[in-house]
């Protein structure tokens, strides 16, 4: 993770612009930017070795892929250590039907974001999945009835 980095407003310019378009050509960049393509070039160079970008990735539908059927599941696992955690973040992470996982504070420990085919599709992976490992203590289950995401963050 980066350390919070102060942007000057040509960074904080190139930021706004990759993340409106992040398959934009450096000359277009540059030129939106107002400044020469090398010095545009090494600045996004720059950018990514501070971490602030963190890289550059294609959006996929999840309903598109036949995977419409969106939910939350807050997992709580016993006993929370880092010998249960570990193997439990990678099981997660193997699972094709996971978006997303956070680790988290409160009652529960983790918030696990998937997409699934339906309802018997996510029940499957509740009951085979989830409630198969040992450590697992208990889930509540969230159905997404929409999911919007801001894909621009502006340095405060």
């Amino acid at each position: 993770m980066a350390e919070n980095t102060v942007l000057d407003a040509i960074d904080a310019a190139i930021l706004r612009e990759l993340q409106n378009d992040a398959r934009i050509s450096n000359k277009d960049l540059a030129a939106r930017v107002n400044v020469a393509a090398s010095t545009c070039l090494e600045r996004v160079r720059s950018l990514q070795r501070r971490g602030v970008l963190a890289g550059f990735h294609a959006d996929a539908d999840p309903a598109a892929l036949g995977r419409p059927l969106q939910a939350y599941i807050a997992v709580r696992v016993r006993p929370h250590n880092r010998d249960v955690v570990e193997p439990f973040i990678r099981f997660v992470l193997d699972l094709p039907e996971t978006l997303a996982l956070s680790h988290i504070a409160g009652a529960d420990d983790f918030l696990v974001h998937v997409a699934v085919r339906d309802a018997a599709h996510l029940q499957r992976l509740l009951l085979d999945g989830f409630t198969s490992r040992r450590e697992v203590a208990h889930l509540e289950t969230q159905l997404i009835f929409s999911h919007i995401r801001k894909w621009d963050i502006s340095p405060l």
